[in-house]
C-alpha cells in the first residue's frame, strides 16, 4: 500500500507542475489509475538520443501533459479505463526501434502503438505492428517514404490493415517550395543532396520530376550514404553548375558536415536559397551551426502560430510553446505540437472504437477516423492512398534574433500556401543578397 500511495502522490505532483521542471531524461513509464477494472496500454516510441535526438527533445514535456490529462482515466462508451503509457527511446537506431516495438507488443501487451519522427523510427515500428496485428499510428515521416518505402505499390490495394500515418508528403514540399522560390530571382538551378535512405529515395523519385516540370534544372549527384564525411565531389559539381538553389533531406550531423565544407570550399557564396528538410528543424541544430544557420529555410509541420489546439489536452499552441520554455529553459520547437497531435489522434481513435481493448475495433476506428489535432485536420478516409492522411507544411526561415533576445535565432513563417489559416509574419530573405 505504501508503494501505491507514493505513486499516487507522485502523479498528483507531476500533474500540478505541468509547467514546472521536468525530470531529467523524461518521466518513466507510469500507470495512471482510475476507478476501472481494465487498463489501456499505449506504446510510444520516438528517438530521444543519437543523431535524431532533436526530434525527441520535447517528448518528456508532452508526455507529462498527456499523463496529467489522463490521470483520472479515459471514458469510452460510458466505461472508464485506466491508461498506461509506455514510452521508449530508439536511440536513433532502426533495429532498436523494431526490437522495442516487439517488446511492447509481446512483453507488455500494448493495445495501440504511437510512433513518430523519420522513417528510421516510424517504418520499423509500423512493420512490427503490422506483423503482430496491433493498431499503430505514425507521424512525421514523408508519407511516401512510409507507404511505398514499406512495400506498397502504386495503384494496388493497400497491404496494411493495422498501420496508419498522418504526415506531410511530396506535394506539401512542392507546394511549399515553388511559390517561395519564385519570390527570389535565381537561375532556377537546384542542387539536391538526397541520401540513399528511405527519405532520400522517396523524395528523389517523387519531388525531382515535379520540380523539373515546374521549370527547374535539378542537379543530382546521386544518393550518398548516411554518415558521409567528405562531400567535396558533390560541392564541386554544384559549384561547376552554378546552382543558386540548394535543397537537402539529410540526417542533422550530415548536413552540418556538408554545410561547413560547402562554406570552406566557397559554394555557399553563390547560394540564394538554402532549403533544408529533416535537419534545420529545431533551434539546437541551427544554433550548432553558428552564423551559418542564419537565413536557412525550413519546412515546419507545426509552429506556435498554428491556430489549432490539442483536442486531448485542450492546450493551445502558445500555451504548449511557452510552457515548454518555462519548464526547460529551452526554446520551443516544432516536434512539441507534432507529438501532441499523435496523442490527439491516437486517443480519438480509442474513444471512437467499439471496444478500446479489442485491437480489431481500434484498427476499424482508425480506418474511418476524421478528427482535429494540434497540427490540423486528420482524415484517414480521403487518401491520397489508404491508411494515409496528409497534413500541412508551412515554410519558415531562421533569422538571427535581435540583441538582448534570450535565444540565438527566431523562426518566422514566410509561406502558408498549404493552409491560409496559418499567419505569415515575415518576408523571405535571400541567403546571399
Amino acid at each position: 500500500m505504501s508503494d501505491l500511495r507514493s505513486r499516487r502522490t507522485f502523479v498528483r505532483g507531476a500533474g500540478a507542475v505541468a509547467g514546472g521542471a521536468l525530470l531529467a531524461g523524461g518521466l518513466p513509464s507510469l500507470r495512471l489509475r482510475a476507478d476501472a477494472a481494465e487498463t489501456i496500454k499505449v506504446g510510444f516510441i520516438s528517438p530521444r538520443s543519437g543523431p535524431l535526438a532533436g526530434f525527441g527533445e520535447g517528448d518528456p514535456y508532452v508526455l507529462e501533459l498527456v499523463r496529467k490529462t489522463l490521470g483520472k482515466g479515459l471514458t469510452v462508451g460510458g466505461k472508464t479505463y485506466a491508461v498506461e503509457i509506455l514510452d521508449r527511446d530508439t536511440q536513433s537506431d532502426p533495429a532498436r526501434a523494431s526490437t522495442l516495438a516487439k517488446d511492447l507488443i509481446n512483453g507488455s501487451g500494448i493495445d495501440v502503438m504511437l510512433t513518430t519522427s523519420t522513417p528510421e523510427t516510424v517504418n520499423p515500428v509500423s512493420d512490427a505492428c503490422e506483423a503482430a496485428g496491433v493498431p499503430c499510428v505514425g507521424t512525421i515521416v514523408p508519407w511516401e517514404a512510409w507507404y511505398f518505402g514499406r512495400g506498397a505499390k502504386p495503384g494496388q490495394p493497400s497491404p496494411y490493415k493495422w498501420t496508419y500515418c498522418f504526415s506531410f508528403g511530396v506535394k506539401q514540399f512542392f507546394d511549399q517550395f515553388v511559390p517561395e522560390w519564385h519570390g527570389i530571382e535565381t537561375n532556377k538551378k537546384v542542387a539536391v543532396l538526397y541520401p540513399n535512405d528511405a527519405d532520400g529515395n522517396a523524395i528523389r523519385a517523387h519531388l525531382i520530376p515535379d520540380l523539373q516540370k515546374a521549370g527547374y534544372t535539378v542537379i543530382d549527384p546521386g544518393g550518398y550514404e548516411d554518415g558521409t564525411s567528405d562531400f567535396s565531389a558533390q560541392i564541386a559539381r554544384f559549384k561547376a553548375e552554378k546552382c543558386e538553389i540548394f535543397n537537402t533531406f539529410p540526417l542533422p550531423p550530415d548536413f552540418a558536415t556538408f554545410w561547413r565544407q560547402a562554406t570552406q570550399q566557397g559554394y555557399t557564396k553563390m547560394v540564394k536559397i538554402a532549403q533544408i528538410a529533416k535537419t534545420g528543424l529545431f533551434p539546437s541544430g541551427v544554433e550548432s551551426l553558428g552564423s551559418l544557420g542564419d537565413r536557412l529555410l525550413s519546412g515546419f509541420y507545426w509552429h506556435k502560430e498554428f491556430p489549432y489546439k490539442s483536442t486531448l489536452t485542450g492546450v493551445t499552441p502558445h500555451e504548449l510553446a511557452d510552457g515548454y520554455e518555462h519548464a526547460t529553459g529551452k526554446q520551443w520547437q516544432q516536434q512539441l505540437g507534432a507529438s501532441m497531435s499523435l496523442f490527439d489522434v491516437g486517443f480519438a481513435a480509442l474513444k471512437s472504437s467499439a471496444d478500446p481493448k479489442k485491437k480489431a475495433d481500434v484498427a476499424k476506428a482508425l480506418s474511418t477516423l476524421k478528427t482535429q489535432s494540434m497540427v490540423g485536420k486528420v482524415d484517414f478516409t480521403s487518401g491520397p492512398v489508404p491508411n494515409v492522411s496528409p497534413t500541412i507544411l508551412v515554410s519558415t526561415q531562421w533569422i538571427k534574433a535581435k540583441p538582448g533576445s534570450k535565444f540565438a535565432y527566431d523562426n518566422v513563417i514566410v509561406n502558408n500556401v498549404t493552409d491560409p489559416k496559418v499567419p505569415v509574419n515575415a518576408k523571405i530573405v535571400p541567403y546571399n543578397s
